[in-house]
């Protein structure tokens, strides 16, 4: 099987080190870096990766232009990119996933959290398969279990409604997306089901309440997306 290429582009020796160290592990990576912008969008015509890592913050060309100028390329249509970054700021990450990106990580990163975002991103679009089984996402503390439609953290099983377990899949299938109110009314109730506008709040609160409040943050004005 022809290994996954994996470009990572960031500024910081140190962070293209410690990621480079980390995917190196997966034996089915073939891991390539590069120091700024310009040199990525080289990088990225000259191997064609399956997957980039972009730092937001870089010199000559900041992750988001190289992101679009990547996107305005059919061969780049839908290559998967994801961000890398120190700043946390919401309009930062809008601006990122609004260019064309899949996904927003903040440094620090810890490894395993980093690994297992990499992994999730391949698996979603079928570009990649492990020992997970298919239908299983592990984020965080939790496993989630589509198959089954239940959610586990540990030993203990945490019961939600068909509607709460849906919405909870629908976040975590994209850590760091921000996914738009009218984008989860579609894909969770459908848009033949009328709900009123107060539905997807109450769901939101009951997962809180359920999972944990520190997972699910509100973008005023946009909708909800999943973290850890």
């Amino acid at each position: 099987m022809d290994k996954v290429k994996i470009l990572i582009v960031d500024d910081e020796p140190d962070i293209l080190e410690f990621l480079k160290y980390n995917l190196d592990k997966v034996e089915e990576f073939e891991v390539y870096t590069a120091s700024d912008g310009e040199a990525g969008i080289r990088m990225a015509d000259e191997v064609n990766p399956t997957l980039i890592i972009l730092d937001i913050m870089m010199p000559k060309m900041d992750g988001v232009e190289v992101c679009r100028h990547l996107r305005a390329k059919p061969e780049f249509k839908d290559t998967i990119i994801t961000f890398l970054t120190a700043r946390d700021e919401d309009y930062s990450q809008i601006a990122a996933l609004d260019v064309g990106g899949d996904d927003y990580i903040t440094k620090p990163i810890r490894p395993r959290v980093f690994l297992s975002r990499i992994k999730a991103l391949l698996r979603r679009s079928n570009r990649f398969s492990d020992s997970d089984t298919d239908g299983v996402i592990e984020v965080a503390d939790l496993i989630i279990d589509r198959e089954k439609v239940n959610v586990t953290r540990g030993d203990e099983a945490i019961e939600l409604a068909k509607k709460e377990f849906e919405l909870l899949f629908l976040l975590v299938s994209k850590p760091g997306k921000v996914f738009s109110r009218e984008e989860i009314f579609n894909k969770v109730w459908g848009t033949d089901v009328i709900v009123g506008n107060r539905t997807i709040d109450v769901h939101i609160r009951k997962l809180r309440e359920k999972i944990g409040d520190h997972y699910i943050k509100t973008i005023k004005g946009i909708g909800y997306k999943f973290e850890f």
